[in-house]
């Protein structure tokens, strides 16, 4: 391990515990900065796996996440706030830590070393085809994260891994494999840091694209939001005034009608009959709004056109 670029030293590290502190915040943040410019080689990685985790998830499937320690708690980062963000359904996420429930309360080192647990967990998450596992570990070498991704590859799912040191195993082993090479932490092997800022970028980065790809988001505005209080509800009329052109009053009343779900709202102010003809319209879309308004919009002018040219009554010739 004390070859591995998480384990190694700093080259600012020296006389770290001497220094003045702002001297010492200064460095932490630029260790920060650095790590996170880590990323950007990793975005066609990124944007793959991106693709394959869009795909499971329209296609019903389960999407897990697989970590211990400080990793473990950038992927929970992640996964709890997909539902809330972008209304992915709750019982679509798996989330596998070292520890169970337990890790929580301590983050104990112990429970990444355990397999078996690992084993365990992607069977009780009835992890297999159809589904897509993230596995990640700053090392790449985490005994729970490797075999959390041999066994979801056993049984069939899709599998990504995210680690911070060149030809880690975990990277061998997933399909897709996205090495984030941040530098050595400011405190070596620390890699709730450095290493972590960048998971957590990288993780953000890759659940938001999928998300677009599976039409949750519209220009910037999270279209597919769980409205459930009060600031997202607020959030939610919002969304629905900015896109549709309507007032604030208006849009909580299109919201209103159309069961909170904001995809919907916006297309009764674009002229959707009802709530349920929009929803159709939205099924024809894969659930996108901008092609569902282009329908609409489309239907709108055809129909004016044929108003046009139909004679009114009295004027009909013989």
């Amino acid at each position: 391990m004390a070859e591995t670029r998480t384990e190694a030293l700093h080259q600012n590290a020296e006389g770290l515990d001497i220094q003045a502190p702002d001297a010492i915040l200064s460095s932490l943040a630029n260790a920060q900065i650095e790590a996170a410019k880590a990323v950007r080689g990793a975005i066609p990685a990124i944007a793959k796996a991106a693709e394959i985790i869009a795909s499971r998830l329209k296609s019903g499937g389960t999407l897990a996440y697989a970590a211990a320690g400080s990793s473990g708690l950038m992927a929970l980062a992640d996964a709890l706030e997909l539902p809330g963000t972008f209304g992915i359904q709750r019982d679509r996420i798996a989330i596998l830590i070292a520890g169970g429930d337990e890790a929580f309360k301590t983050l104990a080192g112990g429970p990444e070393d355990d397999t078996d647990e690992a084993s365990a967990a992607v069977a009780a998450a009835g992890i297999g085809e159809g589904d897509c596992l993230i596995a990640v570990s700053a090392s790449g070498s985490t005994p729970y994260a490797v075999r959390a991704i041999e066994e979801a590859r056993a049984r069939g799912a899709a599998t990504i891994a995210i680690a911070n040191n060149k030809h880690a195993p975990l990277l061998r082993l997933a399909e897709v494999a996205i090495l984030l090479e941040t530098p050595p932490e400011l405190i070596a092997g620390s890699t709730r840091m450095g290493a972590g800022t960048a998971q957590k970028i990288a993780l953000n980065m890759l659940s938001t694209l999928a998300a677009i790809h599976l039409g949750h988001v519209h220009d910037g505005y999270m279209v597919n939001l769980m409205a459930d209080n009060i600031k997202l509800r607020d959030r939610a009329a919002r969304i629905v005034a900015a896109i549709s052109g309507r007032d604030r009053d208006d849009a909580a009343r299109l919201l209103e009608k159309s069961g909170g779900v904001v995809k919907t709202a916006i297309l009764l102010a674009a002229g959707a009959a009802n709530a349920d003809a929009a929803e159709k319209i939205l099924e024809g879309t894969g659930q996108k709004l901008r092609p569902a308004l282009s329908a609409i919009e489309g239907s709108m002018r055809q129909k004016a056109s044929v108003l046009k040219t139909e004679p009114e009554k009295g004027q009909q010739g013989d």
